[in-house]
């Protein structure tokens, strides 16, 4: 497998009803997953992005959280329809989708 030239962490931490904090799970974190192994599977964007699940990352009032790596940048409150514009806007151009990031006081 080739390195990949961005890899996507997209939190699917899953918390117990009533736990005090609030996890991804309960913000549809999972059709965020497949959505992004989706557009990578239409796109054929195999050789070049990697896409994996992860655990908590912290900011869970944020959530459904989504990292990208190299450039560290992390992304909050995520919606299906927002991971084609990550895609066309953060993965392929190399511009962070703006109205996406996380609050600085969450990652700086």
């Amino acid at each position: 497998m080739p390195k990949p030239e961005k890899h996507v962490f997209v939190c699917t931490q899953s918390r117990p009803m009533g736990h005090p904090r609030s996890s991804c799970g309960e913000k549809k974190c999972a059709e965020i997953m497949e959505e992004f192994l989706w557009q990578v599977q239409q796109r054929e964007l195999f050789n070049r992005f990697q896409v994996t699940a992860t655990g908590c990352m912290g900011p869970c009032s944020e959530g459904p959280s989504v990292l990208v790596y190299p450039e560290g940048v992390m992304y909050g409150g995520v919606k299906k329809e927002d991971v084609a514009t990550i895609f066309d806007e953060h993965l392929l151009e190399d511009k962070p989708v703006e109205s996406l990031l996380v609050d600085k006081e969450f990652w700086s």
